[in-house]
């Protein structure tokens, strides 16, 4: 789909998801600020999340907007940046993952509860102890853990603006401010950073375990991507879905502008590069989720072409995406080929 989906706001970062026979999407709200960019990324000044539903995309059918289901002032340990959320349902009830800024500045994230997938959400008191960074993805996987018959598990993970190289003991008691701003691991034979996941206990609200690193593999080497492939390394946005038994694990290379993916045998990795989903967008770079709507795949994503390609004023988009016989995602219908 070339024309955004939403087009009366601004919207980017959507995470998608099929709950009582409809799409919801729940993306950052983008809005106007002075704040000059930079690669902290304080232009992304957001301050409060909608829900979106739609009961088809192809063909196109009407978005609802359900208004504003949460605001940072609605967060008691939040100071400022609602960034890219996800969802979640379990046992009846909806969830809201997000990311902000505590009191002193640092990323942590955060969860909402609600009885109905529109909202409007509730903020727990405090953030998920133990968490870090931004850009929250669960799965709700199928395959039981201990007497958890469908665990949750969260990924996370941004760099520079998303702090997550401040966490090079990889713990979040470890936070090193001296390595805020645009600072990875770099050099020869250094791996890069992976993004980070814990299960979630079954009140889906809290961690069941410490988080830990996800290693994302050369297929040439069988060993974790170099912090200097930025067409491969992971740099935020992680989102994991399930077909036929593999993970797939995807996410954004930031400054080289790709979607790219790998799969797994479970949810913790490692995962495997296989390619690219997305070629660079309008914009700095984009931010994604992938759903199984009546038998079709969609991707979900932003751009900048709305806004005449201003980097922070993004707009949701989506597009059908196709599996070949061999598991990989292609952008045509291997069928039609045939």
């Amino acid at each position: 789909m070339t024309t955004p989906l939403i087009s009366h706001i601004y919207t980017a970062d959507p995470s998608a998801h099929v709950f009582e026979g409809k799409i919801y999407i729940y993306p950052s709200h983008d809005r106007e600020t002075d704040i000059e960019t930079n690669d902290n990324g304080d232009q992304f000044d957001m301050a409060d999340y909608h829900v979106f539903s739609t009961t088809s995309v192809d063909p196109p059918a009407p978005v609802t907007d359900h208004g504003v289901v949460l605001r940072v002032e609605d967060v008691p340990w939040a100071s400022k940046q609602l960034w890219a959320p996800d969802a979640a349902t379990r046992d009846g009830k909806y969830y809201l993952y997000f990311p902000a800024r505590d009191k002193n500045n640092i990323f942590r994230i955060g969860v909402a509860h609600a009885d109905r997938p529109e909202g409007p959400f509730t903020a727990d008191p405090d953030y998920i102890q133990g968490s870090y960074s931004i850009d929250p993805a669960v799965l709700v996987d199928d395959v039981a853990v201990g007497d958890d018959a469908t665990p949750g598990y969260l990924y996370v993970g941004g760099l520079w603006g998303g702090q997550l190289q401040c966490y090079q003991k990889g713990n979040a008691e470890a936070y090193d401010e001296s390595w805020l701003g645009p600072k990875e691991p770099t050099g020869e034979g250094v791996y890069a950073m992976g993004p980070r996941i814990a299960r979630l206990n079954p009140d889906m609200r809290s961690l069941a375990e410490e988080v830990r690193e996800a290693q994302i593999l050369a297929p040439e080497t069988g060993k974790p991507i170099l912090a200097d492939d930025h067409d491969r390394r992971f740099f935020e946005a992680p989102w994991v879905h399930k077909r036929n038994g593999l993970y797939y694990f995807s996410y954004s290379t930031g400054d080289s502008h790709y979607l790219c993916y790998a799969t797994g045998t479970s949810p913790y990795g490692p995962f495997t590069y296989r390619g690219r989903m997305l070629e660079p967008v309008v914009g700095w770079t984009t931010h994604h989720s992938v759903v199984e709507f009546k038998g079709r795949w969609y991707l979900f994503h932003h751009d900048s072409s709305l806004s005449g390609g201003v980097t922070h004023l993004r707009s949701v988009k989506v597009k059908e995406i196709f599996y070949d016989d061999d598991g990989n995602i292609v952008s045509e219908d291997p069928a039609k080929k045939a």
